[in-house]
């Protein structure tokens, strides 16, 4: 089952160029927060909420040397897959635009 990292195109071009992605915060949480399909829409509206220029990264986790962690960090009874460790760009099977409406929202599913 394929997971889901929302970034900035900007700092996916920069992950293209080096060949691996590490988000603006790997180094303080040694982690990349990722979603699964039915659970990218309700993230990006409450963390990403007016965002534009968005990518939706389409990720293979057999392709990945790390581990992948279900877990919920937030104390909540939903688990989240956590990829530990930086993203090798050939794990991602595809990068999808994902734009927000005019009024900010996402509604645009990948199921």
């Amino acid at each position: 089952m394929r997971i889901f990292h929302i970034t900035s195109r900007h700092e996916w071009e920069q992950a293209q160029a080096s060949g691996e992605y590490r988000p603006r915060d790997f180094a303080r949480e040694q982690f990349i927060h990722c979603s699964y399909s039915r659970q990218v829409v309700p993230v990006a509206n409450r963390f990403y909420r007016g965002i534009r220029d968005l990518v939706l990264l389409e990720i293979e986790p057999s392709r990945l040397t790390c581990r992948v962690i279900e877990e919920n960090l937030e104390g909540g009874t939903e688990q989240f897959p956590h990829v530990y460790g930086p993203l090798p760009v050939s794990a991602v099977a595809a990068v999808h635009a994902f734009p927000c409406d005019t009024e900010g929202t996402f509604a645009h599913s990948f199921e």
